[in-house]
This record gives structure tokens, C-alpha cells and sequence, in this order.
């Protein structure tokens, strides 16, 4: 295991034991990440810093590469975020926990933590989509670029 892995993991016990985690529903979730910066480490290490722009894009660094198309919405329980094309879109759902100021973040699937976050005032990174903007509708999908697409898009 590499030492910001332990070093992650040590923080996450010590405030977890300091303090109770709450589970935030699908709202809480929202109110929280809308129109702010989740920044965070991944389990593994990797950063991710991304701006939850009120009209459902993530823009900013998933931890892998720049977001070209990533998108983010809130279900009953959980937060997802959409990457990628429709052809080979990928799929995270977490539930999340709040300690304090920390934010955990689980796999839906297996329970297990993915990442732990902070929540920062709105986009004090500026992140933003480099030029090539996209739209989320749900799923991850671009616009075209043609006037009588962004009335249909606004719909």
C-alpha cells in the first residue's frame, strides 16, 4: 500500500471516530454539490476535483483526464456521474456520508469507499468546458452547435 493510501485512510478513521457519519439523501446531496467544487482524494490516491454546474455537467478533473462530457445527477439515495460517449458511456453511483466537513463517497454497488471530498464555495477553480460545451439531459450528450438545437436543448 502506498503511503497516501495509509495516510487517507488514517483521516478517514480519526474523523469518522470523532464524529458520527450521516447519510445524505439524494436531496442533501444536491443542495450541497450544486453550483460547488467536490475535490477530493480517490481511495487509490488519485485527485479529482470537479464544479457541479447547476445545469448538470461536472466540469473540471475526474482524476483521470479533463471532463469533456461528464454529467451528474441525484437519485433518492445516491449521486451519479455520467462519462463518456453513449457507444462506451461509464456509469458511478455513490452514497455519500458527511463527518464534519469530509464527504464520503461509497460505490453503490459493493458499499466499499471510493473517494473522501470537501465541498468548495462555488467554482473558486474555475473550471469550465474549454470551448467545447456539452449539455446533460439525464445522459451525457453534445448539441449541436446549430442556433434551433439550443432552444430544443433549453426545452
Amino acid at each position: 500500500m502506498r503511503l497516501p493510501v495509509l495516510a487517507l485512510l488514517a483521516l478517514l478513521a480519526s474523523t469518522l471516530a470523532s464524529q458520527a457519519a450521516e447519510r445524505l439523501s439524494g436531496e442533501a446531496i444536491e443542495r450541497a454539490f450544486r453550483g460547488n467544487t467536490v475535490s477530493g482524494r480517490y481511495t487509490n490516491g488519485g485527485f479529482f476535483t470537479e464544479y457541479h454546474d447547476p445545469d448538470g455537467r461536472a466540469l473540471g478533473h475526474n482524476g483521470w483526464q479533463p471532463n469533456t462530457d461528464a454529467c451528474w445527477i441525484t437519485k433518492p439515495d445516491r449521486i451519479c456521474y455520467y462519462y463518456g460517449p453513449p457507444s462506451d458511456r461509464t456509469v458511478h453511483c455513490f452514497t455519500v456520508e458527511m463527518s464534519g466537513d469530509l464527504y464520503v463517497l461509497r460505490n453503490v454497488g459493493n458499499g466499499m469507499i471510493n473517494a473522501l471530498a470537501r465541498v468548495e464555495l462555488g467554482n473558486p477553480r474555475n473550471h469550465g468546458d474549454n470551448g467545447t460545451p456539452w449539455y446533460c439531459d439525464g445522459l451525457i450528450s453534445r448539441a449541436p452547435q446549430a442556433p434551433m438545437s439550443r432552444r430544443l436543448a433549453q426545452r
